[in-house]
């Protein structure tokens, strides 16, 4: 596919026309856009906007919307330093050339423009509210029959790479998950302020282990992910970067964290996060079975009910750090920040985590 030669607008107010009607070429050839409206904007981690369209000729979407690098001072250098900045840009520029896919739902884009040396980037999506798409976020639970339809997208996401991510030079790019300075450093100076501020939540088990325990079990967790099947994951499915069909058909976006890695990180994530602490009780082991299940392999090459349930058990290590000093800023909302605190942990409590994460380290 050949793509339109866009530059990155260094503010939504440089988006033109003629700029738009270049985005949207590859998948609307005879279109050309007469006005572009901002209709809203949300600068924070990332900058994101959404415009309506007008057309002089040709037909093309009626909205779309655009996510480009954050503007914040030094926020761009820290996603290049822990991984994620150019990760959704790479992925969305393969699956334009058709030189990938996804096989579960998720957004589409237009357009792609990355620009390395100046750590920056632009993309150009479809509006998902086109589609009666409900974005969920933790104040807004999944039902566990939806969490089912989410886990078999990611069965056959993780199916279609199963131990072969790294035999792909389409995704030669993606790194494996690792215990990097740029997660650590900002883990270990911001956990014991997360801790304080949500210790309401926490069970003494959490709060007795201290900050420098969490980041411990979390160092640990993650250099487990090299271990076993390796797969092609989302990397960051909790809920709030789910939206919900009209038909309850789960989509996944927000694609910056994408590694390759053990297929639990991905499952126990996004379950830990979707549902209530007393539906995750209730459901989580025969969801697991069900992802288990959904998986397009022969059953000889899946892994077993004793293996899942060990690796799920440990995959809590991951939220609630992370989330923890998510608390702290302004990326998220604090009440739905704090949801999710108190999901992942209650997850590590219920599930002991750190014993599953030690089991794994003796294995």
């Amino acid at each position: 596919m050949v793509h339109p030669a866009l530059t990155i607008p260094p503010r939504w107010e440089d988006v033109t026309p003629e700029w738009m009607t270049a985005a949207i070429s590859t998948r609307h050839p005879g279109a050309t856009v007469e006005r572009v409206t901002l209709l809203l904007r949300d600068d924070g981690t990332n900058r994101r906007a959404r415009f309506e369209l007008a057309y002089a000729s040709g037909t093309g979407p009626r909205r779309v919307f655009v996510k480009a690098e954050s503007g914040v001072p030094g926020r761009r250098e820290i996603h290049y330093e822990n991984g994620n900045l150019f990760n959704e840009s790479w992925l969305y520029r393969a699956l334009l050339d058709g030189r990938t896919e996804l096989p579960l739902e998720h957004p589409r884009a237009y357009a792609v423009a990355i620009d390395e040396s100046a750590l920056d980037y632009v993309i150009v999506f479809e509006d998902l509210l086109e589609r009666s798409a409900d974005p969920r976020d933790p104040t807004r639970p999944l039902t566990a029959d939806q969490v089912a339809d989410g886990l078999q997208g990611l069965a056959r996401l993780h199916s279609r790479h199963w131990n072969r991510v790294g035999d792909e030079p389409e995704l030669a790019w993606v790194q494996p998950f690792r215990p990097t300075r740029g997660w650590t450093a900002p883990m270990t100076a911001a956990l014991p302020h997360g801790i304080t501020a949500a210790r309401d939540v926490l069970s003494d088990a959490v709060t007795h282990l201290d900050a420098d325990g969490l980041v411990d079990v979390w160092t640990a967790y993650i250099g487990g992910l090299g271990t076993g099947p390796q797969t092609f994951l989302h990397g960051d499915p909790h809920i709030g970067n789910t939206y919900l069909l009209p038909d309850d058909t789960v989509g996944f976006l927000d694609w910056q964290v994408v590694r390759s890695g053990h297929w639990s990180h991905d499952v126990g994530y996004f379950l830990q996060s979707a549902l209530t602490e007393a539906d995750r009780r209730a459901h989580e082991a025969a969801l697991l079975a069900h992802y288990r299940n959904a998986l397009q392999l022969p059953e000889i090459r899946r892994p077993t009910a004793e293996e899942a349930w060990l690796r799920y058990r440990a995959s809590a290590a991951h939220g609630l750090p992370v989330w923890l000093i998510t608390l702290l800023s302004d990326a998220h909302p604090t009440e739905r920040s704090r949801a999710l605190v108190q999901r992942f942990a209650a997850a590590f409590t219920d599930l002991d985590t750190p014993a599953a994460v030690q089991t794994l380290r003796r294995t």
